[in-house]
This record gives structure tokens, C-alpha cells and sequence, in this order.
């Protein structure tokens, strides 16, 4: 963040002008750009030579009026400074509470999704592919108990019926016995009675 700021800081110092003035008009050192006030000092600078050496001869009054638009260029460049700092930080702030929101809403949106994906199972939550293995689970076990129940009782009336064709044939095998013996037995008691009667006769 503080590179941010030094880029910042640098970018106003180039570009900020001395006074609300057009770069069309002539150099001068009531208005442009630092760089213009500075060609307009070399301009109006003198040069003489001395021991081999060249010096620029600048009237004081102009060193003096550049000196104090290039600090007041500085003190508008800190303050502009001052003021994107204090956008930065408030800008710092709200992404900061803006991330904080991001992160609860990623949070409340992963509860919802595991909610949306969960079935309620006996009061527990469970993912939904969970719940499809347990219900067919169920439902494939009480179609097998089904099954089981249908063949049984289906067993079971087959040896009812068995049980009572069988027990139909032997009241009719009974029915025939007893109407046999009820006839031999009349058979029997009439031989009986004509012995009785032939016995009574020979007398």
C-alpha cells in the first residue's frame, strides 16, 4: 500500500501546476508548469566564464519568486497527497467491511447450498444422495417382505386346499364305510332274524 502511495504521491508532483494557467501562454513565473519556470529562469539567466568554468547569473528576485511557487507546488502536491491517502484509506476501509460481507454472505450461501443438498431424516440432516440410498433401502426391503408375505400365503392356501381335498376324501371314504358297514350290518341282522325265524319253525 505504501508503494501505491509513493506512485501517487510521484504522479501529483509531475503533473500538479504551479497556478490555473495555459501552457499556451509565455513562460513566465506567475503561471505554467515548474518546467516552464525553470527555461523561463534559464532564459533570463546571464553567463559568464570564469577560471575556465561557465556560471548562470540569475536575478535573485525571480530564484526567490520560483523558490516560493515550487513550495507552493509542494505544498498543494502534499495536500493533494493528503487527500488521496485519506480516499485510500477510506477506500482501504470499505473494501475491507466489503470483503467481511463477501466472506459472511460465501458463508450463508455455503450453509443454504448444504441445506438445499440435505434431506431431514429422523431430525438429522443428511446429503440428499444419503437419503436416496437409505429410502430405496427401505422401499426395496418392504418389496421383498411383500413378496415374501404374497408367497407365503399363497403357500399357505395351497396346503389349506390340499388339506381340505384331502379332507373331503376321507369324509367320503368315511361316508362309504359306514354305509357299507350300516349294510352289512342290516345284511347281518336279517340272516339273523330268518335264522330265528327258521329255528322258531322246527320247533
Amino acid at each position: 500500500m505504501k508503494f501505491i502511495r509513493f506512485w501517487t504521491l510521484l504522479s501529483a508532483l509531475m503533473t500538479a501546476p504551479l497556478l490555473v494557467a495555459q501552457d499556451s501562454e509565455e513562460p513566465s513565473l506567475d503561471g505554467g508548469t515548474i518546467e516552464s519556470q525553470f527555461e523561463y529562469i534559464f532564459k533570463r539567466s546571464g553567463n559568464y566564464n570564469a577560471e575556465g568554468r561557465r556560471y548562470e547569473v540569475v536575478r535573485a528576485i525571480e530564484l526567490d519568486k520560483l523558490r516560493g511557487n515550487v513550495l507552493d507546488s509542494l505544498s498543494a502536491a502534499r495536500a493533494e497527497a493528503s487527500q488521496l491517502n485519506s480516499t485510500i484509506a477510506g477506500q482501504e476501509t470499505t473494501i475491507e467491511n466489503l470483503n467481511s460481507k463477501l466472506e459472511e454472505t460465501s458463508q450463508e450461501l455455503a450453509a443454504v447450498t448444504e441445506e438445499k443438498d440435505s434431506m431431514s431424516f429422523f431430525g438429522a440432516l443428511v446429503s440428499k444422495a444419503t437419503y436416496n440410498i437409505i429410502l430405496w433401502t427401505i422401499i426395496i426391503g418392504l418389496l421383498l417382505l411383500l413378496l415374501l408375505f404374497i408367497y407365503r400365503f399363497r403357500r399357505s392356501n395351497v396346503l389349506t386346499q390340499e388339506a381340505k381335498t384331502k379332507l373331503a376324501d376321507l369324509e367320503n371314504e368315511y361316508e362309504d364305510h359306514r354305509r357299507r358297514a350300516l349294510e352289512r350290518e342290516q345284511r347281518i341282522s336279517r340272516q339273523l332274524q330268518d335264522e330265528i325265524n327258521k329255528y322258531k319253525k322246527s320247533k
